[in-house]
């Protein structure tokens, strides 16, 4: 669901989110983005991390306008879960609004979901519950299509390259720092997939 809001200069729209409880049941009711992340609401995402069967990860740099850690490589895809959508759903949507790739729910490997309950000092409260899928990306990367309101750049990394940003996150400016425990689980669970020990 969404809204328009009027702003000085601008018409944006703005999404209605489902609230849920600090144990991620749904609670019935739901609240534009903006207050969600004002009032700290707990709410649902979509993370899909794309990876090719010869071993490489698709990571993708969070746009220079992103209000959290603008510039630095995250997830392949990352949204939030609209009011009333499916997880499945929202993993599909915001994979082809981000990065204009069609998926379909049997292309998508459930790993898990991950709590992330946070607080930025310009007063944004994110208390998300990661619902965390993988998918092989078997296109070739050029062939994407970049929304640059979300994606500033995609780069594929191998897997020896994604072990070693993690062992260097923090000090590089490169990985979102307190995402790493996250970030292992992410490789090992793709080794798995692809049967890379």
């Amino acid at each position: 669901m969404l809204t328009l809001t009027v702003g000085r200069s601008n018409l944006f729209m703005e999404e209605y989110i489902d609230i849920v409880t600090k144990e991620g049941f749904s609670t019935g009711k739901s609240a534009l983005k903006s207050e969600i992340h004002t009032k700290g609401h707990y709410h649902n995402t979509a993370h899909v991390w794309l990876y090719t069967n010869d071993g490489n990860i698709l990571l993708a740099q969070r746009a220079a306008s992103k209000t959290i850690c603008p510039l630095l490589w995250d997830i392949s895809v990352a949204g939030h879960v609209d009011a009333g959508e499916t997880i499945e759903d929202a993993a599909i949507r915001e994979v082809f609004e981000e990065i204009g790739l069609s998926l379909n729910k049997n292309q998508l490997q459930k790993i898990g979901v991950f709590e992330c309950f946070q607080s930025y000092p310009n007063g944004i409260a994110d208390n998300e519950f990661h619902h965390t899928f993988i998918s092989e990306l078997t296109i070739d990367i050029k062939e994407l299509k970049i929304d640059k309101n979300e994606v500033e750049s995609v780069k594929l990394v191998s897997l020896s390259e994604f072990e070693n940003l993690i062992k260097n996150i923090g000090t590089d400016n490169h990985f979102v720092p307190s995402n790493k425990k996250y970030y292992q689980f992410i490789l090992e669970s793709i080794k798995e997939a692809i049967k890379i020990y």
